[in-house]
């Protein structure tokens, strides 16, 4: 990656943090997220993911919650995509599974701990 494609990745996953963070408890879509970026095609999800994979290699840096737990797949009954659980644990936080009990009690406990982060 350029060093341009990276400082425009890092403004992206600056957005999207912002964006993330002014929802308090809710969640939206990875669509509805590229919408409210303001992102246009070609590649507006895979735009959306590699910023919010950013966010979470910050977040796990400083222990923090992952924020991109807030983005939800619209086919997934209310869970991440795959590639959400599949970042979690190869940093560390997770267990492996990407649906059943264990992701959703995962994606549950994240949601929780970001609801008690206090606002800025």
């Amino acid at each position: 990656m350029d060093a341009l494609a990276i400082a425009s990745l890092e403004a992206l996953a600056t957005a999207a943090r912002a964006a993330l963070t002014d929802l308090g408890e809710t969640t939206l879509t990875y669509q509805a997220l590229a919408r409210a970026l303001g992102l246009k095609p070609p590649h507006t999800i895979h735009r959306v993911i590699q910023a919010l994979e950013l966010t979470m290699r910050e977040d796990a840096a400083i222990g923090r919650p992952f924020i991109a737990a807030r983005v939800i797949s619209r086919t997934r009954g209310g869970l991440p995509a795959p590639g959400f659980f599949d970042l979690a644990t190869r940093l560390g936080r997770h267990d492996g599974s990407e649906s059943g009990a264990a992701a959703r009690a995962f994606h549950e406990a994240q949601l929780r701990a970001l609801s008690e982060i206090p606002p800025a």
